[in-house]
């Protein structure tokens, strides 16, 4: 049990690189630590061990056991946000053996192509009716709807080793390979069709993701690359950043992308209509953003003081006011489903608001990640399942 005011700790990740050090006040809880650990890689998410033991974003700091030592390990826990969510009828599990067992619908007349592989398979991504896995070997298997990325074809010698990372758009898929290069095949128009940036996209590339029906890429000198929808990248949209200091991207609403800077700052870009435009917002988002998440039309952002800043469309969580008291500090966590918002803070209560209104839930939990179901979002708890439905 600490007795000082303030506690020296240091929060280091597994490869021994320090990612922060220094004082932090005995009357914290942990949570301060989750959010500066999650500076370093901005919309990831992270464990936090002291010894042997896990610390909980509750867990007062002043309960730490520094006979343990000052070090606090940072234990990243793999991003899966980089592709659109797919309100498909049709879903895909790994299993631990390397197998994929699929079950659903494909949209109406669509046309099936391929078969999902028995084994080898180590991550996968889906269209609205295609999904792309990953082998062991780093090949890349297809199979669904071919006109919604099923059909790899006319890429498929591209695709034969070295991928290591495919995101999707609503009908097409962008493989990111280990020599820094990009693969696109599906729809043209949703992303499919990448020959306008192809390249930018030859090499240097060090993250891709994609929303409804548009790509950017992450370049190693910290410059950006979009292509696909032309209505993401239509007369009113915001343009993308020219900026050469992004150090991540994500994608928030189905038609908007944001991009972390190395200061710690957040820029926008796409359909003003769907959160591209956080200029409202702009003053609150120069430092200190550790996640942003959308809706289908509105963006939130968690900082690193535990608040949220909202923007975009009011009636999908744009607007925050009917919970903005709760939200000033305290927040460990967001999740978004196409309408509604989550809060997940560090007391164990959460807060919502959206589509579906607002409020707050007081029961302790612990969160252990969102599943995305059929037309719906399902943040699951221990002790604990909220259904924000969307239908």
């Amino acid at each position: 049990m600490v007795t000082r005011s303030e506690i020296h700790l240091e929060l280091v990740e597994l490869s021994g690189h320090v990612i922060a050090q220094g004082g932090w006040s005995a009357t914290l809880r942990a949570d301060s630590l989750y959010r500066t650990a999650r500076l370093a890689k901005p919309d990831h998410r992270c464990r936090l061990l002291h010894g042997t033991q896990e610390i909980k974003p509750s867990t007062p700091l002043a309960a730490l056991d520094l006979s343990l030592g000052t070090c606090i390990q940072v234990v990243w826990i793999a991003n899966y946000t980089d592709s659109y969510k797919s309100h498909s009828n049709a879903f895909a599990a790994i299993k631990a053996n390397g197998s994929v067992v699929t079950w659903g619908r494909l949209p109406l007349y669509s046309t099936p192509l391929g078969r999902s592989p028995t084994e080898g398979v180590v991550r996968g991504c889906a269209t609205h009716g295609a999904f792309a896995a990953i082998l062991a070997g780093g090949s890349v298997v297809t199979w669904g709807d071919s006109e919604r990325g099923a059909d790899s074809s006319a890429v498929a010698a591209l695709l034969t080793e070295g991928v290591v990372q495919v995101v999707a758009t609503d009908m097409a898929f962008a493989a990111l390979k280990a020599n820094g290069s990009v693969v696109t095949w599906g729809k043209g128009g949703r992303g499919g069709d990448s020959s306008s940036v192809a390249a930018l996209l030859a090499e240097g590339v060090a993250q891709v993701c994609g929303n409804v029906g548009a790509f950017v890429a992450r370049l190693s000198n910290g410059s950006v690359v979009t292509w696909g929808d032309p209505y993401f990248r239509g007369r009113f949209a915001i343009a993308p950043p020219v900026d050469t200091d992004v150090v991540h991207i994500c994608p928030t609403s189905i038609h908007a992308f944001c991009a972390f800077k190395a200061n710690g700052s957040v820029v926008t870009w796409g359909s003003p209509h769907f959160g591209g435009d956080s200029s409202k917002v702009a003053q609150h988002l120069t430092e200190g953003v550790v996640q942003v998440c959308g809706t289908n039309t509105a963006c939130a952002a968690l900082m690193i003081d535990g608040s949220v800043v909202t923007w975009g469309d009011d009636a999908e969580g744009g607007d925050s006011s009917g919970v903005a008291s709760l939200l000033t500090e305290g927040v460990i966590e967001l999740f978004a489903n196409y309408r509604d918002f989550v809060a997940l803070k560090a007391d164990g209560s959460v807060v919502f608001w959206g589509d579906t209104g607002s409020g707050t839930l007081s029961q302790s939990v612990e969160a252990v990640g969102p599943l995305q179901l059929s037309g719906k979002t399902a943040v699951s708890w221990q002790s604990l399942v909220i259904c924000l439905y969307d239908c």
